[in-house]
């Protein structure tokens, strides 16, 4: 049997290792070497300034790109100045200039969202101390009409002890007046699915009152603008909002002597007070605009009301 020798073998092995340390050692040595001296070296040679700023603006513009232009198609430019103010850039097909006061639900199918869309709206500016008043008012609109509450005291969920509460819009900001609510919030554009818009107060006695046939007189006699009759004995301040038995509307009264320089005019004539008004959403579009943003509580405003109405046959529809 022979016998085998390994005597040449450690001093190969010893040798490798050797050169691997070297080369390492020399690795380091040259990296560190090219680190310092780079940046020195770049800072002698002047490359172009062109050549600099083409390269910094693909940068830029490459970090920059839009989730469009990463795709194969781009957008097509397009400009089309009949549509609104603003929106000229997009496609007519996508704009929706108008919204609504419909509520929606979280989740479904959004067409089966309103079982019936409320043809008129109704606000009321309150506090909760008149939380029973308005529950009774309320009650005397079907459902067709559109129930938007403006609180002045920030108390809106103590409402839901109502019903009817749970489905009416609450806006609430803290001691601000019904016209100032009514410029903030019921822009000509958010309100355009309503016929008509009542903006009342919240103290107003109904026990006579039925919003269907209100409705239905306004329509028949093409009123814009109106408000419904007063008792006379509520203490009226204006002879042409009480309420006379003789017929369905008016439209002119005789004042008291010396209140009217003209029998055209308010207030004996194309005249309704800010407690109580109704406006179509024609007219509504017209007074919105005529609502100074300081005018907070309307003094004046049922003096100027006549200037948002069609004139027909020479006399002024209410």
């Amino acid at each position: 049997m022979g016998t085998m020798h390994r005597s040449g073998l450690a001093p190969r092995r010893t040798n490798e290792n050797a050169k691997a340390v070297i080369t390492t050692i020399l690795g380091i040595v040259f990296g560190t070497f090219i680190g310092i001296t780079l940046p020195s070296l770049f800072s002698k040679i002047n490359f172009p300034s062109a050549l600099i700023s083409s390269l910094d603006g693909h940068l830029y513009l490459s970090s920059h790109k839009s989730p469009e232009e990463f795709g194969s198609r781009k957008f097509p430019e397009i400009y089309v100045p009949t549509n609104p103010r603003g929106a000229e850039l997009l496609p007519p097909g996508i704009v929706v200039a108008k919204t609504d006061l419909y509520l929606r639900r979280l989740r479904g199918e959004p067409n089966e969202d309103l079982k019936k869309k409320p043809k008129y709206l109704v606000t009321f500016t309150v506090g909760f101390e008149q939380r029973n008043h308005i529950n009774t008012v309320v009650k005397k609109f079907s459902e067709d009409f559109q129930i938007l509450l403006f609180h002045y005291d920030g108390r809106t969920t103590e409402w839901d002890q109502f019903e009817w509460s749970k489905t009416a819009i609450h806006i609430s900001t803290r001691k601000q007046t019904k016209w100032w609510y009514a410029k903030r919030f019921l822009h000509p554009d958010v309100v355009s699915a309503y016929e008509y818009i009542f903006i009342w107060d919240e103290d107003l006695g109904v026990e006579h009152f039925n919003a269907d046939k209100y409705i239905e007189l306004v329509k028949k006699h093409g009123l814009e603008i109106s408000q419904p009759g007063l008792e006379p004995n509520n203490g009226l301040t204006w002879e042409m909002t009480k309420r006379r038995g003789d017929r369905e509307v008016h439209k002119d009264t005789k004042e008291k002597a010396g209140w009217c320089s003209d029998p055209h005019l308010p207030p004996c004539a194309a005249f309704v007070e800010i407690m109580a008004p109704v406006f179509s959403r024609e007219a509504w579009r017209c007074v919105w605009h005529m609502i100074q943003n300081d005018l907070v509580h309307g003094w004046g405003l049922d003096f100027a009301l006549r200037r948002c109405v069609e004139i027909r046959n020479g006399s002024f529809i209410k």
